[in-house]
């Protein structure tokens, strides 16, 4: 065999490989988002029997549960995009945490066993998400960078994929807890 032989061989393997990497990571972040998506799905199944639960004893938080079942009529739309997912999941997560904080000011609501139990489903559902986030981002980290470090990035140009947003968590969210607060309400 020739050198010049050989050396297309190695290149036709070479770009072989980077574009099948491509092709993987591609499809897992795919696939990773169905994972999340589907843990989503429970999370906005839940949302009715909580907002039910709670809404007898929480009239002056009415806002809150109209948001909460606004978001999740927005969440359950069809043909809504992976970006619109993560900024509604956002303000889901928010939202939630806010009708959390209001339950535990209501001695008989948090007495109550079905609220109680959809409750700890929540929680559990909510670390089953942020799991399924934490997999979710490093696969798109994995994927984005695959896009722009050297060589693969020609090839991903060429076949056009873009880059992958991550799960962020709001603003709002990053700053620091009052605990006294917390403890004189």
């Amino acid at each position: 065999m020739s050198t010049s032989l050989i050396a297309v061989i190695v290149i036709g393997l070479v770009l072989v490989l980077m574009y099948n990497s491509l092709v993987a990571k591609k499809n897992q972040v795919q696939n990773i988002f169905a994972s999340v998506d589907t843990q989503l799905k429970k999370r906005y199944d839940l949302i009715p029997n909580l907002v039910a639960s709670v809404s007898k004893y929480m009239e002056h938080e009415k806002s809150t549960l109209e948001d909460i079942t606004k978001l999740r009529s927005d969440a359950n739309k069809p043909n809504i995009s992976d970006e619109d997912k993560i900024a509604l999941d956002a303000k889901m997560s928010s939202a939630l945490g806010s009708i959390m904080i209001a339950v535990e000011n209501y001695p008989d609501l948090k007495a109550n066993e079905n609220v109680m139990h959809l409750q700890r489903s929540l929680n559990e559902l909510e670390e089953q998400i942020s799991a399924a986030r934490r997999t979710y981002n490093q696969a798109v980290t994995d994927y984005n960078n695959a896009l722009e470090m050297i060589p693969t990035n020609f090839m991903a140009s060429a076949m056009g994929y873009k880059p992958k947003e991550v799960f962020q968590i709001l603003e709002s969210e990053r700053k620091n807890i009052n605990v006294k607060e917390l403890f004189n309400a």
